[in-house]
Formats: C-alpha cells, structure tokens, sequence
C-alpha cells in the first residue's frame, strides 16, 4: 500500500521552503509519496526551481483520507491552520518548529532528517489533545457555532473603552466587571493567549477547561480551572455599549454586539499529534522557555521502596508550676479581690460650653 504525507509550509518564507523540499525528498528516497496543495508547491517550484522528486497535489490526485500524516513545518500557527484542514479526517499532525517558541511543535529544524527517518519507520506515537466547542448565541439564538485546539479569546471591539461582561460556570453567575477580554482554554492553550494573560500552565495529560480575565478591573478576576464537564459562559453586557469580537486560535472571529452570549465545552473531537519524541512535559517546558535549572539534583535512587519513617508527636507543653484555684473563687479567705479605682480625675478647669478666643468675655 502507497504511503502519503502531507507537506504544509509556510511557503512566505525561505526557511520553510528549503525545509519543504528536504523533507520531500527524503520522504521520495524512502518510497513514500510526498503530497503538497497546488499553490504551495507552485511558490516551492516557481522560488527553488524543479527538485525532479515525484509528488502528487492534494485534492487533484489524492484527498486527506490518502493521508497517513500531516508533515507540517512552520511555528503554532502554521499547525493551528494544519489542525483547520484535517478537522473532519482522523489525521495526525507532526509539527517541525521554524517559528520562536513552537509549542505545539515535536522537533525542531535541525531534527528535521531524524524527524523524516522516525516517519519512515513508523516509530511515532499519537496523542489526542482536548478542543474546545465554541457557540456565540444572540437573543437567543445561535448566530455561530465553530471549535477551537487552543483557545477562545473574547475581546473588547473598541480601543478606547472596556468591554463589560458576566461569566458564568455551569448555568450559574459567577461575577461581572470591566475588563480588555477574557480567554477560555484548552490545557494545549495553557501555553499560549492564557498563559501570557497569566493563566496557569496546565500539563497536556490533566483534563481541564480555563477562563482567565484579561486586564480585568475588578477584586475577583483570578484565573480558574475546572473540570472538562463544565460549561463556560460570558455574556457581553449593555450598560457601556461597548462590542467585542472572538478569535478561535487566532484563525476565526465573530464580532460580538451587546448582549452576546459565548458558550464553551469540551469538543467531543479531539485534534490528533504525532510524537517522534518520548520526553516529558516538563523537559518541554523548561526548553521552550529556556528556563534556569542549575544547581537541580535530582531525586535519590532507592534500591527497595523505603519505610515510612517513625516521627515523634509533638505534645503540647504543661506548666512547670500547677495552677490552683483558691475556696470561694476569689481570695484565699474567699473575699472578692478589691478592683483598683480607675477613675480619671477631672482637668483643673472644666469646659463650660463656650470656646473664648483671644481672651473675650462672654459671660
């Protein structure tokens, strides 16, 4: 059986271009056809001229249900668009970063031939990645209905003023106020609109919707974290007359008048990454970042698993001497103790009432 990969770049770049043609042709000398869209492979031709690696074009000779991969080479927002086009089809997609920070993407540029090698000899594994169900309704009715793999982001229309909003959690208010917009993410989006809004990072493996405010004038706008079940919810307010828009992974936008109301839950149709690569989240995360772990050492290996340890209980302290309480409940010969007379003396001259200034008389 004929083995297709799919090549997408971004093919306004050099960098991507030559990325591209390499991979090609790696891909054509290990007998696996290479499949690019028209126009794409066009830019690659018409810039680097005729490679003589054999290709087919996608949707001319082959469709995505061809496809055993999606090879794409760019930063996120190439594989966000990549995550657009494989939407219907159940396609993985395997990132190479050519972008700055790339989380979405498994390897980088100078990985690319042990990236193309790990596709050939199948050594990837596939790991389905939470998406969002996005629903703007208007009066109550549904006005749009899309979907998103990083996050949804609500934002105010007019520069010069805020947006006033209500979030809701499960059917029930949680709390209005002024704010720049708010973010409702994915885990995978964790680490990007949300996380420069202050979010949490959440790891990939924990199932979990976000909503962290932007900018939010307000006591209570902290970032929350709740279970994947729960239905997210903003109403854009008319006290201010202000309007707002929607963007889904930066790709999609609704504009928003007063009085929209946005419903978010988890898509029952994940997005699907391959991974050539076996480190962990964290591994990831301090490399993206460039994070300092110097001085780290580590957890001690143990031959056997140790005994729990015997810690002494504190108990509270006793008094050296004994407190006794003497007959009667007051003095030892059971006579009240006497209080000391805590009146205040009056001042020398009492106030009268009437203030003299400057030495006059009113008597």
């Amino acid at each position: 059986m004929t083995r297709r990969v799919l090549i997408l770049a971004h093919t306004g770049r050099e960098e991507s271009m030559l990325a591209a043609l390499e991979a090609c042709v790696e891909l054509h000398a290990n007998a696996i056809v290479p499949v690019m869209y028209a126009d794409e492979l066009a830019d690659l031709t018409g810039y680097l001229g005729v490679s003589g690696v054999k290709m087919e074009i996608l949707d001319r000779d082959v469709t995505l249900a061809d496809i055993e991969l999606v090879m794409v080479l760019g930063g996120d927002g190439t594989i966000l668009r990549a995550a657009e086009i494989v939407r219907d089809y159940d396609v993985p997609l395997l990132g190479v970063n050519l972008g700055h920070v790339g989380f979405l993407a498994e390897s980088e540029r100078e990985e690319l031939i042990q990236t193309v090698a790990a596709v050939v000899q199948r050594r990837y594994s596939v790991e389905e990645r939470m998406c969002l169900d996005v629903i703007v309704r208007v009066a109550g009715k549904v006005v749009a209905h899309t979907w998103a793999l990083n996050e949804v982001a609500l934002e105010k229309g007019n520069r010069e003023r805020m947006i006033e909003v209500v979030t809701e959690v499960d059917g029930r208010p949680l709390t209005s106020f002024g704010c720049d917009g708010v973010v409702m993410a994915t885990p995978t989006g964790s680490t990007a609109y949300a996380f420069s809004a202050g979010g949490p990072v959440v790891w990939p493996g924990v199932e979990a919707l976000l909503m962290v405010p932007i900018s939010a004038h307000a006591l209570f706008a902290k970032p929350l974290v709740v279970s994947p079940s729960s239905t997210l919810a903003v109403e854009v307010l008319t006290r201010n007359g202000a309007y707002g828009v929607i963007w889904c992974d930066g790709r999609r936008t609704v504009d928003l008048l007063p009085g929209a109301r946005i419903e978010v839950t988890r898509s029952p149709k994940p997005v699907k990454l391959a991974r050539t690569q076996q480190s962990t989240f964290s591994e990831r995360l301090v490399r993206k970042f460039e994070l300092p772990v110097q001085g780290w050492r580590g957890p001690t290996p143990e031959q056997a698993e140790p005994p729990t340890t015997q810690l002494p209980i504190i108990k509270p302290p006793k008094p050296k001497t004994p407190l006794t309480k003497p007959a009667g409940g007051g003095t030892p010969g059971g006579r009240l103790a006497e209080l000391p007379d805590l009146t205040v003396a009056p001042p020398a001259t009492a106030y009268s009432g009437t203030t003299n200034f400057y030495g006059e008389d009113h008597s």
